[in-house]
C-alpha cells in the first residue's frame, strides 16, 4: 500500500523545510500546492497562479472602491494554473520524468 499525506495548511508551510529534507532522506516524492516549495526542493507543485489571484483580488478592490455593491460583484476564480517540477530533486530520487510531462510544466527548477 502506498503511503501519502495530502495537507495544505499552515503546518505544511511552517515545516516545509523539514518535510522536504525528510522526504529526500526517505526517498519519497512530494507534491506541494505552492511553486516556491518546489523551488526549495519539493518534487512538484500544482496550484493556482498566484499572480493571477493577485490581479483578481485587485480588480475586486477597485470595483468596491468605485462604489460597486459587493453583493452584485460576480465571483471569479483563477483559471491559470502553475505546474512546477524540480529536476534536481527528481534526479536525487532516481526518477525519470517523461518528456510529455516536462513539456506541460510552467517551470523547471533545479
Amino acid at each position: 500500500m502506498d503511503a501519502y499525506l495530502a495537507v495544505a495548511d499552515a503546518m505544511v508551510d511552517s515545516n516545509a523545510g523539514l518535510i522536504i529534507e525528510m522526504a529526500k532522506t526517505t526517498r519519497l516524492p512530494t507534491m506541494f500546492y505552492e511553486e516556491s516549495l518546489t523551488v526549495a526542493g519539493g518534487l512538484v507543485s500544482y496550484s493556482a497562479d498566484f499572480h493571477e489571484v493577485g490581479r483578481l483580488s485587485a480588480r475586486y478592490v477597485q470595483q468596491i472602491l468605485s462604489g460597486a455593491k459587493v453583493s452584485e460583484i460576480p465571483v471569479e476564480r483563477a483559471t491559470a494554473l502553475s505546474f512546477a517540477i524540480n529536476l534536481k530533486t527528481a534526479q536525487q530520487l532516481g526518477l525519470a520524468i517523461p518528456v510529455s510531462v516536462l513539456a506541460r510544466a510552467n517551470r523547471l527548477a533545479d
